[in-house]
């Protein structure tokens, strides 16, 4: 019975090191797909002259789950409250956040792209989704190595804390 016991809470703690470890590749996944959505929202507004609820709605389509709940909530915001660009996106970002694997430094950076939007001209609107992109590709380049430093670590320290409260417990 005890061995049954040792062998569920290694798995446990192991499982547990496993999903902390698969949150942090999902984080620079997450921040590619962002930016591949914001240049495709660069890419309607700039060149296809599409209203921004629409391009929206077309964005949501082509993104994987959980970007596209962002993109999606805002259309739907836009379309359908009357929200103003800046209160849709803000509200969009605030709903869908917890279901990313990003941190509070993105979430800045989407707040700051989200109240410029609809508010300069279409150059103005291009320089301010450069600016996003690049920090966004910051914050990419340090989930990439805070992945590659923290990964297998977490995933022994699971194993390993599951070995210690069975060598505890004995």
């Amino acid at each position: 019975m005890k061995l049954i016991g040792a062998v569920i809470i290694i798995l446990a703690t192991t499982w547990i090191g496993f999903e902390c470890a698969k949150r942090l590749s999902e984080r620079p996944k997450q921040l590619r797909q962002l930016k591949v959505a914001i240049q495709s929202l660069e890419a309607e507004i700039m060149y296809g002259l599409t209203p921004l609820a629409e391009a929206s709605k077309h964005i949501a389509k082509q993104m994987p789950k959980p970007v596209s709940y962002l993109f999606e909530n805002f259309s739907y915001r836009l379309i359908n409250r009357q929200e103003t660009a800046f209160e849709a996106w803000e509200e969009s970002v605030n709903e869908t956040w917890n279901h990313t694997a990003m941190l509070d430094s993105e979430r800045e950076v989407m707040m700051q792209f989200g109240s410029t939007l609809g508010q300069h001209d279409r150059e103005q609107q291009q320089k301010q989704i450069k600016l996003t992109l690049s920090h966004l590709e910051r914050e990419e380049q340090e989930a990439k190595d805070r992945q590659y430093k923290y990964e297998r670590m977490i995933k022994s320290l699971g194993f390993l804390t599951g070995i210690l409260i069975v060598i505890l417990m004995i």
